[in-house]
């Protein structure tokens, strides 16, 4: 007989009696319910949730979910490759309990990542938690180096009495204006109580340029809780806009009249506790594995935009001259170069010195994309490759010459031209794994099919309410 002693692989030792404990602890809280997140390969979060009596037989077990949303569209449609997308078969969801976190806005709900796991205990080549925490010990192993990382969050709030589908903006004040904080004063004081009450490191929260658009910066942290603190924090966006009557869409392009909303990633790479982006020899102050780092995910970016502007929505959002970073070039603190260095401010640039990958979005699934961009700056390293010659000011504005004294060539313009970048790109697709690259094909491809012959404002209205 089986029994919570005796789980299968899968758990980590220790969980089961760590489970019973905070089952007791959050009934004490009033908890009814946990639930256990993950983001699919479309960049869709799905979820499973458990009662809070059975947190411990789900530590122990995990709970099943079919490895078929691997290749799910964000229309919930569903693709193949030839191994997944099929009916057959069972994964299990194990609770990281380490990040188990009562949702303030959620009564009666805790939430945590998961890791999904084979039924014979082995770690399932689809799981994207598991590629980028293998991607970050491999960096430990081959280079001695860890990385630090931060995923801006962007959203537009439109009012709840809205006609279904379509998209109003809960405020017309001008962006970044006063009057737009005043008029959502309310759910931004509830919004910063519910990160602070969960935990969440927030360094601002601030109208953005876009109607009803807003951003939250969330402290940096390793890899892995760094994407987990990207889902946490919209999970928690979307429960407290929810309660006060909003509605929140994180898609790439919410309307083709209005900027989109992106989710750059801020990356520092670490060594004996020695932030390797400052204090260097190289141009501005960059360690050689730190500029190394920078030209092996600057080289690789067409390939790259697969996981991270994994949508046909994307796309819409990716133009020149909006700050996206659609050109292969870099400079410091360059807001239209796809890499971005940033110096931080003096006496704590030790601290705060990284750089900021422009061309992503929030339909990417964030452990994939990390994954591929650490994969491609350890590339970078491996080579000892170096920066081209830096880009300052707006890359558009350069000429064929210039253009190509600097390297700066035109990042794809659509998804398909992205996906043909990924499908000759080894070392992207190595990073993944051969089972989660090809879900990465076949559910860009899914997409490309399903809005083909739709005009820009049908496709933007296709994905509006999918992230």
């Amino acid at each position: 007989m089986t029994t919570l002693t005796d789980p299968i692989p899968g758990g980590r030792p220790g969980d089961v009696e760590r489970a019973v404990s905070l089952a007791e602890t959050l009934a004490a809280r009033k908890v009814h319910g946990v639930v256990l997140a993950y983001v699919d390969t479309a960049g869709v979060h799905r979820v499973k949730t458990v009662p809070t009596a059975k947190l411990p037989a789900a530590a122990a077990w995990g709970v099943g979910m079919s490895p078929v949303f691997d290749t799910f569209l964000a229309n919930d449609h569903i693709v193949t490759t030839d191994v997944l997308g099929s009916p057959d078969g069972d994964l299990r969801l194990y609770p990281d309990l380490d990040l188990l976190t009562v949702l303030a806005a959620q009564p009666g709900w805790a939430w945590a990542p998961v890791d999904r796991i084979t039924q014979d205990g082995e770690p399932h080549p689809g799981c994207s938690r598991t590629a980028l925490r293998r991607i970050t010990e491999r960096a430990a192993l081959d280079h001695g180096v860890s990385f630090r990382a931060a995923i801006e969050v962007e959203w537009m709030l439109g009012l709840g009495t809205a006609a279904p589908g379509e998209f109003v903006p809960a405020t017309t004040a001008p962006a970044y204006g006063a009057t737009r904080q005043v008029e959502l004063g309310a759910f931004l004081a509830d919004l910063l109580e519910a990160c602070a009450a969960q935990e969440l490191d927030v360094d601002q929260v601030h109208p953005e340029y876009g109607a009803g658009q807003f951003e939250i910066s969330v402290g940096a942290a390793d890899p892995v809780a760094a994407a987990d603190r990207s889902v946490l924090t919209r999970q928690t966006i979307r429960a407290v806009a929810g309660r006060h009557g909003l509605r929140v869409s994180f898609a790439p392009t919410v309307t083709t009249t209005n900027v989109g909303n992106g989710g750059h990633v801020h990356l520092s790479a670490w060594r004996e506790g020695r932030n390797l982006h400052t204090g260097g020899d190289r141009r501005h102050g960059l360690a050689p594995e730190a500029e190394s780092f920078a030209a092996g995910v600057l080289a690789r970016l067409p390939a790259l935009l697969a996981l991270t502007a994994p949508s046909p929505a994307s796309y819409l959002r990716l133009v020149p001259s909006q700050w996206a970073g659609v050109f292969t070039a870099w400079g410091l603190e360059t807001r239209e170069a796809a890499v971005r260095l940033v110096p931080g401010t003096k006496g704590h640039r030790a601290e705060q010195a990284n750089l900021e990958v422009k061309p992503i979005d929030l339909a990417a699934n964030p452990y994939a994309a990390l994954t591929g961009l650490i994969a491609a700056g350890l590339d970078g390293i491996a080579a000892r490759a170096d920066l081209p010659e830096e880009t300052r000011g707006n890359p558009a504005a350069l000429t064929p010459a210039e253009a190509e004294r600097k390297g700066v060539r035109r990042l794809p313009a659509s998804l398909a031209e992205a996906v043909a970048a990924f499908r000759e790109d080894k070392v992207v697709r190595a990073a993944l794994g051969p089972v989660l690259a090809d879900a990465v094909i076949a559910v860009r491809e899914g997409e490309l099919a399903a809005v083909r012959g739709l005009d820009d404002e049908r496709i933007a209205a296709a994905y509006r309410w999918a992230y």
